[in-house]
């Protein structure tokens, strides 16, 4: 135990002092090198491209194409399948598009939809049935920014005026964010809300199974929600520069709002919920207490946080891991909520969404820090989500504290942001300067 607090402290002091930044102990001509010269990432490159070059559900344990899974993979898609396939995929989404605008999680063939889903079918889509998960609200976001990923990726801008059902891509797009406006917006705090999870899970805590809206629903406001919603906004923006004059103000006030209500300067975290009607946890759960890495990670890509408060964020998640013993800042959320506070029984403490090691978002945590020169530090923390891959042979949905692969093998949210991670270390090892 004294050990273990020794190497916290020690770490904290590594990182407040900054010796692990990209200008510490590691030279710049030294740490390109050792990119460069990293078999990890070649192996892990081979097999992100085989895993996603197999298809586009989002693992072996689901049938469906989840739209906030192909978001995370649809990059490297661009890069070993035809652009055809992708556009399709894209397209389906639109078909079964909600007649409020609303987009589906996911769609499978109509031959394979089983029991549980309250399926959704379409005269514009006669192939496919889709679910949506109703208590998240990162659906609409997640194909708008699937939508720029493709476009800045094929250059296949003609995309945005295909019509579907009489509208346009472009339109669909639009409506999908208004959706969001009219359905999900709480105009007292000036964000959008879902129900109560666990950071970026899709499972609130008052039932069973947990992926639908009741009459038992807790409403929250969250970080996660919010970074995707100001993601989207600037990858609509950048597509259809003409809509700035009413989006663009919508944009400025979520992130002024986010910082108000769910940034806590004193902790120098993000609180994990707002409610809008009552929490659904007792009262001795300390909820803000508790640490969100991946909403964290989001909200850093979406530019909510500074220089300063990204290295305090990452000084953070390494003690955490420490703490807890997990294997990655990929580590959910710590510390986890309490046995017992979400009815599903996967949602134990450090089990799936409650704690779970995911390298779905670990990996989008090492993008940013690359982005924001971070380097070193992103080297460091990638390696051991690496070195898992290579020892399981594969990518896996979630990983215990032990480090036991879980949930679903060829996860390929988890290949499309490790791989993108790699390249982006690899841009700035070819070129310093330019990645900064």
């Amino acid at each position: 135990m004294i050990k273990k607090t020794i190497n916290i402290i020690m770490a904290s002091l590594l990182v407040t002092l900054g010796f692990w930044s990209c200008t510490g102990s590691d030279s710049t001509q030294e740490l390109a090198r050792r990119i460069r010269e990293n078999k990890s990432y070649v192996y892990t490159k081979d097999l992100a491209r085989s895993v996603v070059r197999s298809g586009f559900n989002a693992g072996d344990g689901y049938g469906e194409v989840w739209i906030r899974d192909y978001n995370t993979f649809i990059e490297l898609s661009a890069e070993v399948l035809p652009a055809e396939q992708l556009r399709e995929n894209l397209l389906v989404f639109f078909r079964l598009q909600g007649s409020d605008g609303n987009i589906i999680d996911g769609f499978i063939p109509k031959e394979k939809a089983g029991v549980g889903y309250s399926y959704i079918y379409s005269d514009l889509e006669p192939r496919y049935a889709g679910h949506k998960n109703t208590v998240e609200t990162d659906q609409e976001s997640s194909l708008v920014q699937a939508v720029y990923k493709y476009i800045r990726a094929t250059k296949d801008s003609a995309l945005l005026r295909d019509t579907v059902g009489g509208k346009t891509v472009a339109e669909r797009l639009e409506w999908s964010l208004q959706f969001l406006m009219n359905e999900r917006y709480d105009s007292a705090h000036g964000l959008i809300y879902g129900a109560t999870t666990a950071d970026w899970g899709d499972v609130q805590p008052e039932h069973n199974w947990g992926v639908y809206l009741t009459k038992d629903t807790h409403y929250a406001i969250d970080v996660y929600d919010n970074a995707m919603l100001l993601i989207a906004l600037d990858n609509f923006l950048e597509l259809l520069p003409a809509k700035r004059e009413h989006w663009g103000p919508v944009r400025e006030a979520v992130a002024v709002n986010v910082r108000k209500h769910l940034w806590d300067t004193s902790r120098r975290k993000f609180i994990p919920h707002v409610y809008l009607n009552g929490s659904p946890f007792p009262d001795s759960v300390d909820e803000n207490s508790i640490y969100y890495h991946g909403g964290t990670a989001v909200a850093i890509e979406a530019g909510l946080l500074n220089q300063d408060e990204i290295r305090a964020s990452l000084e953070t998640m390494i003690h955490n891991v420490q703490a807890s013993g997990g294997p990655t800042i990929g580590l959910t959320l710590y510390p986890p909520y309490p046995k017992g506070t979400f009815v599903n029984e996967g949602m134990y403490p450090y089990g799936y969404q409650n704690g779970g090691d995911w390298d779905w978002f670990g990996g989008r945590m090492i993008q940013q820090l690359v982005l924001h020169g971070f380097v070193t530090e992103a080297v460091q923390q990638l390696q051991p989500m690496l070195d898992r891959a290579e020892r399981n042979k594969g990518f896996f949905e979630w990983y215990s504290l032990k480090n036991e692969p879980k949930g679903s093998g060829t996860f390929r949210g988890s290949a499309g942001v490790l791989y993108k991670a790699i390249v982006l270390l690899e841009q700035w090892a070819d070129d310093p300067k330019a990645a900064k």
